[in-house]
């Protein structure tokens, strides 16, 4: 049964791999701080990220999730807490593979240019990184449109490039920010299964961010429950679903059906309850 309390994996502290990621007592304030002023996005987070492992953060808008991979990546520093990757503090690099809601692909550049181009600091030699981008170019079924330029391309194949272009430097950990929400849903569940497929090659870390509850609970291991600004953990669900997903009709499990109604409940009494939401207050089971 799924409970208010945070669920866990059942190892004892001197049996679980050590964090990949870590962050605790995290906040973050944008603006003017002056005098009291500017928007606190995020309070006192505490979250664990074990290698291996994917783990989807989710929650109602603006309660900081791209803030927190933003902050993993070290793009950005939190104004109190600690955060660690790999027991460092974070800095971008080639360990850290970035994928965006935008495709963010170099207009001027064929497909194969993009691909390599996350690979000049990584791999000097030409023949190298040639055969490197064919190679995930090939995993996200492109070879055909290698030559191509991202105007020619449809938006789902757009996402596959920039999906390879993370993947190609082999990074230990994948940060995902709503990268399928842009996309129509058929191509959105295709390209689902198409990460599924690539992560499962090599079983990087991989933190994701979305606002679909099903496509949190398809993806993930763990799914980390955020409440509205100032963002805040209040709950890490253990999935528990059989891998691989893509062999069977994983939606039709008892257990999906289960955390689905348990989530989507949750998060629409977060909404409904928030005094920043536009849909604060209403009663949604009423007639019309």
């Amino acid at each position: 049964m799924i409970g208010d309390a945070p669920q866990h994996t059942g190892l004892a502290d001197s049996e679980a791999p050590a964090p990949r990621i870590l962050l605790r007592g995290v906040s973050k304030t944008f603006g003017n701080q002056n005098n009291g002023g500017g928007t606190l996005a995020l309070a006192n987070v505490d979250l664990t990220v074990r290698d291996g492992a994917f783990v989807s953060l989710l929650g109602p808008s603006g309660c900081g999730k791209t803030t927190i991979l933003r902050m993993v990546n070290g793009l950005i520093a939190p104004d109190a807490g600690t955060i660690t990757v790999s027991g460092q503090a974070p800095r971008p690099g080639p360990d850290m593979g970035f994928v965006f809601q935008s495709f963010r692909l170099i207009p001027w550049s064929s497909v194969r240019g993009n691909v390599e181009f996350a690979l000049v600091e990584t791999i000097p030699g030409k023949a190298e990184r040639r055969a490197r981008a064919d190679r995930y170019i090939e995993l996200v079924g492109l070879s055909r449109f290698a030559d191509a330029y991202p105007s020619e391309l449809s938006g789902g194949m757009k996402q596959r490039v920039a999906l390879a272009r993370a993947l190609a430097s082999e990074p230990a950990i994948l940060l995902l920010d709503e990268p399928f929400a842009s996309i129509d849903a058929q191509t959105r569940e295709l390209m689902q299964i198409e990460l599924m497929r690539l992560w499962t090659l090599r079983k990087s870390v991989a933190l994701f961010v979305t606002h679909s509850v099903d496509e949190a609970i398809l993806l993930s291991d763990q799914i980390v429950l955020m409440g509205p600004r100032p963002g805040r953990v209040l709950e890490v669900i253990d999935v528990g679903l059989n891998r691989p997903r893509w062999t069977y009709d994983v939606r039709a499990e008892p257990r999906f059906i289960e955390l689905r109604s348990y989530l989507w409940d949750r998060i629409r009494t977060l909404v409904l309850t928030d005094p920043q939401s536009d849909f604060y207050g209403r009663d949604l089971s009423a007639n019309i």
